[in-house]
């Protein structure tokens, strides 16, 4: 029997040790020399090259919702995109005043009216609740038109205090509609001036009073009083709970509301095909149209209180529909032109 000869490890471990340094150099040169001649380097070997870090893929872009109407149909207005603002903000959770997911929110309808160009007015203001003392912040575009006289269009951002309530229809769908509204006026001058307005505090600290609910628009309307431009105010226009299921979605006369603002909404509805949608039967709502009718100024409440979902936790995003917001969206914008002609006709006598 013959002995076999030992091996030298000294040759095996040569070998581990060269071949990491050898790829560790040759790898560069080889990439070199393939982006020289127009062939793509493996994304692993481009960085060693370039000294760049590897580009993440972006995020893929949202489906559009099935049910939604074509903005071709709509008047450009486009439910989709509203419905992608909805679905922003129920990401961020709850949305109570003085939250972070409120400040979240804050700056996503911030950087989507730059986006649009609009120009932005905040008022950061301190509300006494029953909780005590809570930062608030109303944001307001500003869409210069060539009468001062001015038409405002209101939603309502925050969401009522509590654990998992994301407020996907309330307030999440009437603030889609309003951005998406931002979109098509920021970039047009019409005859009179527009301001979209984003409420904060809108819902109450336990039960409604007339002290507790509407913090913002009372801050709105007070503070446009104090400082005289109460009365360039011809029109406001209120949306809230406005995303409901097309089969279900039903909105009421407000019986507060001014007459002639709700003929003209009501009749466009019906002109355009969805005077299904907008009955003739009245309720009373209290809303953050209040304050403004409280001090002389038209206004008007668009809003379904029939939502089977309202206040509670089952208010998430599969129930807002956003052929809904198109048609909302749709009347909405229709119905200006006939607002436009009464506050004008206002502004031309004072």
């Amino acid at each position: 029997m013959r002995a076999e000869k030992p091996q030298s490890g000294w040759k095996v471990l040569l070998v581990l040790f060269a071949l990491p340094l050898a790829l560790y150099w040759l790898v560069p040169i080889a990439a070199r020399l393939l982006l020289g001649i127009g062939i793509e380097a493996p994304q692993w070997a481009v960085p060693l090259v370039t000294g760049a870090r590897p580009q993440k893929a972006p995020p893929p872009a949202m489906a559009r919702p099935l049910d939604a109407l074509p903005a071709e149909s709509t008047g450009g207005f486009d439910g989709a995109r509203a419905w992608e603002h909805v679905r922003q903000q129920v990401t961020f959770g709850p949305r109570p005043p003085g939250s972070e997911a409120s400040r979240r929110t804050q700056e996503y309808i911030r950087e989507r009216l730059k986006d649009y160009g609009c120009a932005i007015e905040e008022d950061s203001f301190t509300a006494s609740t029953p909780v005590g003392r809570v930062e608030m912040r109303n944001l307001v575009a500003k869409i210069p038109g060539e009468s001062k006289s001015v038409v405002l269009l209101l939603t309502h951002y925050d969401t009522m205090t509590g654990e998992n309530f994301v407020g996907a229809n309330d307030s999440g769908s009437s603030t889609g509609v309003m951005l998406e509204l931002a979109r098509l006026l920021c970039s047009t001058k019409r005859q009179l001036t527009y301001w979209i307005g984003f409420m904060d505090g809108e819902e109450a600290y336990g039960v409604w009073s007339d002290v507790n609910g509407t913090f913002g628009s009372r801050q709105m309307a007070a503070k446009l009083a104090l400082s005289g431009e109460l009365q360039q105010i011809k029109a406001v226009i209120l949306a809230d709970i406005v995303g409901e299921r097309a089969d279900l979605l039903r909105f009421k006369r407000e019986s507060s509301s001014t007459p002639w603002l709700i003929d003209i909404i009501w009749d466009t509805a019906k002109r355009l095909g969805y005077g299904q949608h907008f009955v003739a039967d009245e309720t009373p709502i209290e809303d953050d149209h209040i304050p403004f009718i409280r001090r002389g100024v038209p206004a008007v409440d668009v809003i379904d209180l029939e939502y089977a979902h309202w206040h509670t936790p089952q208010d998430t995003l599969d129930k807002v529909c956003a052929r809904s917001l198109g048609m909302v969206g749709h009347v909405l914008l229709e119905s200006l032109p006939a607002v436009e002609k009464r506050g004008w006709s206002k502004a031309k006598k004072q």
